[in-house]
């Protein structure tokens, strides 16, 4: 009989709590979403639309895509500066000086990943593949943002009778680039708030803090 311990959602419990709370985010989103946006067209004397019509519409494409495009975009500095960048006394900094367990280079054995195995172009595009993914991701959201709203931006100047833009002129948009920085900037204010706030205070059990008795200016690994 499977222990407790060795069961996959013990093993993964972490991922499938905000794996879960995604999708009831996202959900709650989507429906919220829909009942703005059928205010919006009540006020413009227009038919309303179905929930599965509403997301395609880019109010939705846009909200969601806005979002997802900031999280990956800190996500990706975040762990591309904190291979050279420091922070004394922070849990989410290396060390001062010296090297650390995850500077070492790579080794092949039985038990490693094939792009290690492997060597080569393969083994260099896999020791930057976390980065690379994440700014992959945040390209692919930034479009997907861009074409959202212009899409909406679309939509609303027709319902007022004004001119529309192509994709490529709404990148001179302010609309465009406001949605953005305002996503960007929360994002990075929360990273300097873990920063920072990981050097005076504590969560016990966390490794995302240092233990609760070690001193302050102490920078862990």
């Amino acid at each position: 009989m499977t222990t407790k311990k060795n069961s996959f959602v013990y093993k993964n419990s972490l991922s499938i709590a905000f794996l879960a709370l995604f999708v009831i985010s996202i959900i709650g989103q989507a429906i919220t979403g829909w009942h703005q946006y059928l205010e919006y067209l009540k006020d413009h004397n227009q038919p309303i639309v179905s929930f599965f019509y509403y997301l395609q519409t880019g109010h939705f494409i846009q909200a969601t895509f806005e979002n997802w495009e900031s999280e990956f975009f800190q996500m990706g500095l975040f762990i591309w500066f904190t291979v050279f960048l420091r922070q004394k006394g922070s849990s989410e900094s290396k060390k001062l000086s010296g090297k650390e367990e995850v500077d070492r280079e790579p080794k092949a054995h039985p038990k490693s990943p094939y792009p290690v195995k492997r060597g080569g172009i393969f083994l260099w595009i896999y020791k930057h593949s976390l980065t690379f993914s994440l700014l992959f991701l945040f390209i692919i959201s930034f479009y997907l943002h861009w074409y959202g709203s212009n899409k909406d931006f679309n939509e609303i100047q027709l319902l007022e009778g004004k001119q529309t833009e192509t994709m490529l002129t709404y990148l001179n948009n302010s609309r465009l680039w406001f949605e953005s920085f305002q996503n960007w900037q929360s994002e990075f204010l929360s990273v300097f708030a873990i920063i920072f706030l990981s050097i005076y205070l504590r969560e016990i059990g966390s490794p995302q803090s240092k233990p609760v008795d070690a001193p302050c200016s102490e920078t862990e690994d």
